[in-house]
């Protein structure tokens, strides 16, 4: 008989029913063999401290944070990324021996790895992107991006004062756009981005106008539910390299998974199906 723990890991959102992280992680625990267990937990906002400094000492190694916890966990974590720190927000936290909690936010990471998988002609520094949206995903998306060098960002949000503020965080190489004038630029950008969940099942089309986009453009939509949201159909009508947002959520959930059950999971077309189910 042997004291080794079993590591447990999970998802903290609220509501947190919907979350394919489970299915996910359920998965590559099953193909690689790991003894552990990863579980969702719907956490209400005033039981999160309280929660989070319990699960460690019930055997948990860490989790994935969800809406509407991503920006309040940076406020309890006693270490964190610099890349969590620029985005505001954090998606991944690890539970240290020492009972400290390692903050980090590995949205960044999936888009790109997800964007260089999906369009692997794509060049960052070919020329501007179109980035639609300025909430937590959008300073994900633009950090990464300026990162990977690309050129100049056009950002556009239905709430300019919003897009102002990432302007302001991000620099000079971020120009805003009025989102009545999105449309207009849509010609020059060699990446279009959807962040924002207009075009999700249940929620209003995104009606930014694509009659611009050039077929050598590549168009990603961080919606995955649809697959193939309209955007992308339009996108794929122009003969523009798609690509859904499902891997995003595949790809960031990598470093964690690795960090909690000590193997790196392969992204493939059985982890796609899995998510699926």
């Amino acid at each position: 008989m042997t004291n080794t723990r079993i590591p447990l890991a999970g998802v903290i959102g609220h509501p947190v029913a919907h979350s394919k992280s489970p299915r996910l992680h359920g998965h590559w625990l099953k193909t690689y063999g790991i003894a552990g267990h990863y579980v969702p937990m719907d956490v209400a906002p005033q039981d999160l401290e309280t929660v989070l400094r319990t699960l460690p000492k019930a055997g948990f190694v860490g989790v994935n944070v969800t809406v509407p916890h991503k920006e309040a966990v940076m406020a309890i974590a006693d270490q964190i990324t610099d890349r969590a720190t620029l985005i505001g927000a954090a998606n991944t936290l690890i539970f240290r021996e020492d009972g400290k909690i390692h903050a980090d936010n590995t949205d960044g990471y999936g888009f790109m790895e997800n964007l260089h998988s999906g369009a692997p002609d794509w060049d960052a520094k070919a020329g501007p992107a179109l980035v639609l949206g300025a909430g937590g995903a959008s300073r994900a998306v633009i950090s990464a991006l300026l990162e990977a060098g690309v050129p100049e960002i056009f950002l556009s949000n239905r709430t300019r004062v919003r897009a102002d503020k990432l302007r302001d965080d991000f620099g000079k190489r971020v120009q805003v756009i009025d989102w009545v004038q999105a449309g207009n630029v849509v010609e020059d950008a060699d990446l279009v981005v959807n962040t924002t969940s207009l075009g999700m099942v249940g929620n209003s089309e995104l009606r930014v106008p694509m009659d611009g986009l050039k077929p050598s453009a590549v168009v990603t939509d961080l919606v995955y539910a649809p697959l193939k949201t309209k955007l992308l159909l339009t996108a794929e009508e122009a003969g523009c390299t798609t690509v859904d947002g499902l891997g995003m959520l595949l790809h960031q959930a990598v470093p964690g998974f690795e960090r909690w059950f000590g193997e790196r999971p392969v992204v493939d077309s059985a982890t796609r199906a899995a998510a699926l189910r």
